[in-house]
Formats: structure tokens, C-alpha cells, sequence
């Protein structure tokens, strides 16, 4: 078997997606995902003049030789847009795999450690009732799991609220520029407690609760968050501060049983080496359209298993139903799988171009047994909506410095 093509498609069926259709001389395709929100473009040509040429011809059963190729073979390692479109191949040629194999990659990777994939919902509100009223909703479709976030008072929004919007994609509509918005961390931390406060008086302990800062904080700052919401008992608390500097997680950790997630914009194992073997972290967010694919996932996902760190990949509306899928077979398979972000299912537009093998029961995702991905695509209907230029929102504090969004 070789590989006789290598075709890219960018729609915009809700949000932009880049999708991977690689294609082979016996007729077996694969599909992947290669979405970087907000660069999805320098991804395309990165894939389009540099991966390409290269991969015509090529056995896409020896996945893990390509990965090397690919990874080694350019020099210039890692990075998003190289790591995005390495992921985009990676998930197809598993997919392709799997298909010849008659299994699905879950199947490949080893077998189900589950039966189901636990995941977590978005509660997001323009003050404390009105998130609790998302968190309601959330509760009566059966999640078990949720995240609170909630507009900052005196502020017109934080992380996960924008202007009154649902989605700052929406903010783009007319002027697709960075939205940009204001941030005030005292103002974060005299708040936040008491949004937490307030759900457990109204649901006591029967939903886990969890909670994003986007990497706002200073380690003393996020070590002072945590402390308050111990009392919350929260699933964990995410990306408190950015992990550039890996120690950071360091002090956190020494101040507070809160327990830490981080990763969802690391790109390799490297990024989380330190805070995994330190155990700094207990739940690793890392995402495999983002870090390479599926192969150094289980690489990751099996160094994570040595330092009691479980994996909880991120879910985001702007990795395609390809990665979904991906991470729903990883999961299927991970022995440290901890829980999925999970966003819901797509509208009319994104159920039109994506066909995928996943449902929702009772706050899980149960993922079916159709040889590969399971990802079915439709190329004329993602014709139907062309790319639209998008960023993702940038942050100030009040006097006017750029901050972390």
C-alpha cells in the first residue's frame, strides 16, 4: 500500500477546521484533524508545501517511522504549527490503519480500559445565578461534571464570558480582529470563592466542580486560589499559571491541595516532563491534535501513568469531530484516563460535514466499534462553508498592559 495523495480542506461549518484526507493506491483514505485555532492557514502551508511532497509513495502502515520523519527529520522541532500538522497526519494514518485492520483504533492501541468516557461540561454566566442556571441544565442532560466560570462584577467579562456574548467567535462576525477585554485579578480573587460557595450550598457534593483561570495568576497568586477553594473540593483547578517556567507549579503545589491541571497548549512531552515527574500535576490536559496525534499521546499518557498523573484531554468547539474522535479512542484505551472536556455535539452546519462515532449517556461518551476513527466526512458540504479569518481573544489590565488571555 502506498500513499497516492494528500488532500487539505478548510470550512468553517460554526468554526474553521482544517481537515487531513490522505489517500492511498488501494482506495482505503484516512482523516485527521489539523486545527490551530487562529493559525489554521500557516498550518495549511506547512502541511501543503512541507509534509506533503515529502509523504507521496510513502507505506502509511510504518506510522511511527513517519512520525519520526517528521518530528526528527525537519530539524526544527515542535511548536504548534508543526506539531498541529504532524497530529493531522498521525490521525490519518491511524484511521487508515484501522480501517485495513477491520478494528477500531482503540483496538490497536491495546483495547478498551472502559466501557465509557467520563467528561465535563461549560457553565458559563454573566453573574452567579445565572451560571448556576447553565449549571442546572447542565445537571437535568445528565453531566456529573462541570465547569464554573463567571463574569468578573465591575468587568465586562473574564475567561469564558465576553460582552454578554455566548462565544467570542461571535464577536468577529463583522471586524475578525482579536476581541480584547479587561482583566483585574484582585477583583478575580475577592469573586471566584464565592461562585464556588454558592454551588456547593445549592448541590452539595453531588456534581464535581471545576474551574479554569487561563493562566492569569502568578504562583504565589494561584497558591492563594487554590487555599480558598479547598473548602470546594473542586475536581481540579486548571491552567492557573502559565507553564513556561515548569516550577511555577512548584510553589502551587506546596500551598495547596487543590488539585492542578495544565496542557492544553503543550505541543510535546517535553512541556509537561518536569511537572509530570515532580508530580506538580494531577491531570494532564494535553490535546492530540495539538501535540503530534495519537502516537506520542500514549507515549505521554504512559510517562504520566508513572507519577500518578491522569490524563484529561482538551475539548474545545475548535478541534474538529476528527480530534474528538481521537481522543475518545485514547481514552477508550488510557488505564490513567481521568475525565474528557466535552463540549457537546455540533449544530446543523458541523452535523452536516462530520458524521462521528460517539453518543452521550448520563455525563459519558460512549464511542462505537467502527473500524478506525469512525470519522465520516463530506467534502461538498464543507464547500458549503468557506474559511473565515478568526483570532482567539487577547487581555489587559486596566491600565492598558496585555495580559494573559
Amino acid at each position: 500500500m502506498k500513499i497516492v495523495d494528500i488532500k487539505i480542506f478548510v470550512s468553517n461549518p460554526g468554526r474553521n477546521f482544517v481537515t487531513v484526507k490522505i489517500e492511498t493506491d488501494e482506495g482505503v483514505f484516512g482523516l485527521g484533524d489539523a486545527t490551530l485555532n487562529g493559525r489554521e492557514l500557516a498550518v495549511v502551508a506547512y502541511l501543503e508545501e512541507h509534509i506533503k511532497p515529502c509523504l507521496i509513495g510513502r507505506d502509511p502502515h510504518k506510522i511511527e517511522d513517519i512520525w519520526q520523519y517528521l518530528y526528527k527529520g525537519c530539524y526544527w522541532r515542535r511548536g504548534p504549527i508543526t506539531m498541529t500538522a504532524i497530529a493531522g497526519i498521525d490521525m490519518a494514518l491511524w484511521d487508515i490503519k484501522g480501517k485495513v485492520a477491520g478494528l477500531p483504533v482503540y483496538d490497536l492501541l491495546g483495547g478498551k480500559s472502559r466501557e465509557k468516557i467520563r467528561v465535563y461540561g461549560h457553565a458559563n454566566g454573566q453573574d452567579i445565578d445565572d451560571t448556576l442556571h447553565h449549571l442546572d441544565h447542565l445537571i437535568s442532560e445528565g453531566y456529573n461534571a462541570v465547569r464554573l466560570q463567571c463574569a468578573i462584577p465591575g468587568l465586562e467579562g473574564t475567561y469564558g464570558t465576553l460582552a454578554g456574548k455566548k462565544d467570542y467567535f461571535e464577536l468577529q462576525s463583522d471586524r475578525p480582529l482579536p476581541p480584547e477585554q479587561l482583566w483585574d485579578t484582585k477583583a478575580y480573587l475577592d469573586f471566584v470563592p464565592e461562585l464556588f460557595k454558592k454551588a456547593r450550598e445549592k448541590y452539595g457534593n453531588s456534581v464535581d466542580l471545576l474551574h479554569d483561570t487561563h493562566s492569569r495568576l502568578t504562583p504565589i497568586e494561584a497558591a492563594r486560589l487554590g487555599k480558598m477553594l479547598e473548602p470546594y473540593n473542586l475536581l481540579f483547578l486548571e491552567d492557573s499559571v502559565t507553564a513556561e517556567n515548569q516550577t511555577g507549579y512548584k510553589y502551587v503545589r506546596e500551598h495547596t491541595t487543590t488539585p492542578l491541571a495544565v496542557g492544553e497548549i503543550f505541543n510535546s512531552i517535553w512541556d509537561a516532563k518536569e511537572l509530570i515527574e515532580n508530580q506538580y500535576i494531577d491531570y494532564l490536559r494535553t490535546a492530540a491534535t495539538h501535540a503530534g496525534g495519537i502516537t506520542p499521546m500514549r507515549r505521554m499518557a504512559d510517562f504520566a501513568s508513572l507519577y500518578h498523573v491522569r490524563t484529561a484531554p482538551h475539548g474545545p468547539p475548535d478541534i474538529s469531530p476528527i480530534g474528538h474522535a481521537a481522543h475518545a479512542h485514547l481514552n477508550s484505551w488510557t488505564p490513567n484516563f481521568g475525565i474528557q472536556e466535552f463540549i457537546g455535539f455540533g449544530g446543523e452546519a458541523l452535523n452536516s460535514v462530520f458524521k462521528y462515532p460517539m453518543t452521550f449517556e448520563h455525563g459519558h461518551l460512549i464511542v462505537n466499534d467502527t473500524p478506525g476513527l469512525g470519522v465520516e466526512f463530506d467534502e461538498k458540504a464543507a464547500e458549503q462553508y468557506p474559511y473565515k479569518r478568526s483570532y482567539l481573544p487577547v487581555s489587559r489590565l486596566k491600565d492598558g498592559t496585555l495580559w494573559n488571555w
